[in-house]
């Protein structure tokens, strides 16, 4: 059962289904069957941080989130995990309803809950971030993956701001995440390329067209992103997913990265819809149990150096083996 201080959090915090639908944020596309399936995906968030936000324990969260359809029940677990966020901080970083649910249920969707701290992150000042990445020493991928949280933050600013984040191109400034400040806007900008795929509805051109507006120096990681929504996320078929490929040019391994990534993701959640397996195929040549052993393969789990940190140091060695860019593809 709810409490009274949750129910006023929910109705305060929650956006309506709706406010998500690309008709509300103004998105380039029309409606079709694809866009109403991408739309599915935040929706889902919402639901998820909806049940997590006035929720009196755990067990309650977990059990409706074991009820969503099993292609969204990672996305649904985002949402709770940005709403264990949120709480968390509104106790002046003493709670830990986040800490538990990563360490529950929510384990074999780690991918995904990192991203919902970022979700989080969204709504909360900077002073509170130092305190929303909860200890999960032991568990596998951290901290060295928490930089899907950056990459959450970066995804929701371009999907609820995208005026200012895609239009604007803005670059937030230098935060000091794992001991990187640097390397945060580049996290970001993973984010902001996942969002392009839902923007612009899956459409290869226009998505390729979209990261090619973009300075050239961060079109790398934008095409990661991209990678990573179009293998996670679906929305394209075969043709379209080659089409996509040969617009990525040399930026191709940076694609195939993200795309590894996502197969790992789903991979590692116990379900791999038979999207995710056509596009890894055709944005890094690989079937998704090789993918799945390659990032475990490459992983890094120590500091990686005073420049970069080890989430980078991993995303170069999947490139590495990603295939290039036929040489007569344009850059």
């Amino acid at each position: 059962m709810p409490t009274t201080l949750g129910s006023i959090r929910r109705l305060l915090l929650t956006p309506s289904l709706a406010e998500v639908t690309f008709a509300r944020r103004g998105f380039p596309v029309a409606e079709s069957a694809v866009t109403r399936r991408l739309e599915a995906i935040p929706q889902a968030v919402i639901c998820g941080f909806e049940w997590a936000i006035d929720a009196r324990d755990q067990w309650e969260v977990e059990r409706r989130l074991e009820l969503v359809d099993v292609e969204l029940r990672g996305f649904a677990y985002e949402g709770a995990t940005m709403a264990c966020t949120v709480r968390d901080a509104m106790a002046g970083g003493r709670g830990h309803r986040a800490r538990d649910l990563l360490r529950g249920r929510a384990e074999r969707h780690t991918f995904l809950t990192y991203i919902g701290i970022g979700f989080a992150m969204a709504r909360l000042p900077r002073p509170l971030w130092r305190r929303v990445l909860p200890d999960l020493t032991g568990m596998r991928y951290y901290p060295t993956m928490s930089w899907l949280a950056v990459d959450g933050y970066g995804f929701d600013r371009a999907y609820f701001d995208t005026d200012r984040w895609v239009g604007g191109q803005f670059r937030p400034s230098p935060y000091p995440w794992q001991g990187h400040p640097d390397y945060f806007a580049r996290a970001c900008d993973q984010g902001v390329g996942r969002a392009l795929w839902f923007i612009h509805g899956a459409q290869p051109a226009q998505v390729a067209t979209a990261v090619e507006r973009f300075d050239r120096s961060r079109r790398a990681d934008l095409w990661s992103g991209v990678g990573l929504a179009a293998t996670f996320a679906g929305g394209c078929d075969a043709d379209g997913l080659a089409l996509l490929a040969r617009l990525s040019g040399v930026d191709r391994p940076h694609l195939g990265q993200g795309a590894v990534f996502a197969a790992k993701a789903r991979d590692y959640s116990g379900h791999i819809p038979a999207h995710t397996g056509v596009a890894l195929h055709a944005l890094a040549g690989m079937t998704v149990e090789h993918a799945s052993v390659l990032a475990d393969d490459v992983a890094v789990d120590t500091a990686a150096g005073p420049d970069l940190p080890a989430y980078e140091l991993w995303r170069a060695r999947v490139r590495d083996r990603v295939p290039a860019a036929d040489p007569a593809t344009p850059a």
